[in-house]
């Protein structure tokens, strides 16, 4: 369940104490908007290292283009990450998730990306672009198919596979797999602690995540190595009482922590701000795939609603550089032209932003920011 905005809800990008908004002439381009470490700067920095270990020249280049391609605007050959829904169920109901909506569940089938699909995609992209992410809506370990498809993304040279879950199945022989076949890094949502967390991830508890999150390191620890990588997020109001205590219980056991100001999941926002001219980055940057096959705009098309491929007649390279995908870049390369498209004008990353809140974890001082007129309060 995509709780937390890639996006994302956790994209994969390199970390980072705060947003990075480039600009492009006037233009408002923001770089992994959304995404806040909670960590210090020396683990943020580990975190990098370790991810990239195994092929680090290939990552500062991508880490480049990841920045570069979004502010020049350039369209790459292929995208630099795929990402692949292996799932769009989830077994969870959080309060805050648009998942659980009547809007979401009448336009959005739920199910399984079919591991011949899948396969076929690797097959093309495989040694043109960097990353693959096999999640976005629902939740990936679901899919039968979960450790076959790390398996053969890394089996065909995928440099990093990546995943956004709730965590429960990375556990037993399930973990043991997952890691044996060179899943590279995993964020797991988790919404505060103790009952804060029982609440809002029912039927999950804290304390089964939390011991969880101990095998993993065990597994890691016993094996010697690095990889996955485990990074764990949650929304900002499931933090704010107490950000040191998150912070101090997950920090033995994880690579690096970070939060994420509650979006307008819900579609419950009427009075949105938005900043000045702004281009989206995420159109020369990534190519995101519904488990039907369907070719989304973006990674915060939820509702699939402009659909600018399928991956079952077309290939990766035709959709990215088709006239579909071509027609949003161009109403993007307006002036507010984002403003002409529902699902931009809904999106979080237009949104204006500010840093009105601060907190204190271990003495250190964090800076949020938060949307303009967006309550940060689960389930609103």
């Amino acid at each position: 369940m995509k709780t937390n905005q890639n996006n994302t809800g956790d994209i994969p990008v390199i970390a980072q104490a705060a947003p990075v908004a480039e600009s492009v002439g006037e233009r408002y381009i923001p770089i992994n908007k959304g995404h806040f470490d909670l960590d210090t700067p020396e683990r943020t920095l580990a975190f990098s290292e370790k991810l990239s270990r195994g092929w680090s020249k290939e990552y500062e280049e991508y880490r480049r283009l990841w920045v570069d391609l979004a502010k020049t605007r350039q369209i790459r050959d292929y995208p630099l990450l795929v990402d692949l829904e292996l799932s769009s169920k989830c077994n969870l109901h959080c309060p805050m998730c648009y998942t659980i909506t009547e809007e979401f569940l009448s336009k959005v089938d739920k199910q399984y990306m079919d591991i011949g699909l899948f396969k076929k995609i690797i097959d093309e992209i495989a040694g043109k672009v960097f990353a693959v992410r096999l999640s976005l809506r629902g939740e990936s370990t679901l899919n039968r198919h979960f450790i076959e498809a790390i398996a053969y993304a890394k089996g065909k040279g995928i440099k990093e596979v990546s995943t956004l879950t709730h965590g429960k199945k990375f556990t037993g022989d399930f973990l043991r797999k997952a890691v044996e076949v060179g899943i590279d890094w995993i964020t797991i949502s988790i919404d505060g602690t103790g009952e804060t967390y029982n609440r809002i991830r029912q039927p999950l508890t804290w304390e089964d995540t939390l011991g969880r999150l101990k095998e993993i390191k065990a597994l890691k620890d016993e094996l010697g190595i690095v990889k996955p990588v485990i990074k764990v997020q949650g929304i900002w109001p499931a933090i704010r009482e107490n950000p040191s205590a998150y912070y101090n219980a997950l920090e033995p056991y994880t690579d690096l922590i970070a939060y994420n100001p509650l979006i307008d999941y819900l579609r419950k926002d009427s009075e949105i701000i938005y900043e000045d001219n702004f281009a989206c980055p995420q159109l020369y940057q990534r190519l995101v795939i519904g488990s039907d096959g369907k070719v989304m705009m973006c990674s915060n098309d939820e509702d699939s609603l402009n659909v600018v491929g399928d991956a079952y007649t077309q290939s990766i390279h035709e959709i990215w550089h088709g006239d579909a995908l071509n027609r949003v870049r161009e109403i993007h390369a307006r002036r507010d032209g984002f403003k002409d498209i529902p699902v931009c004008r809904a999106c979080y990353y237009p949104r204006k932003a500010v840093p009105d809140e601060t907190a204190m974890v271990n003495g250190r001082t964090i800076v949020i920011e938060n949307y303009v007129n967006r309550a940060q309060e689960v389930g609103k």
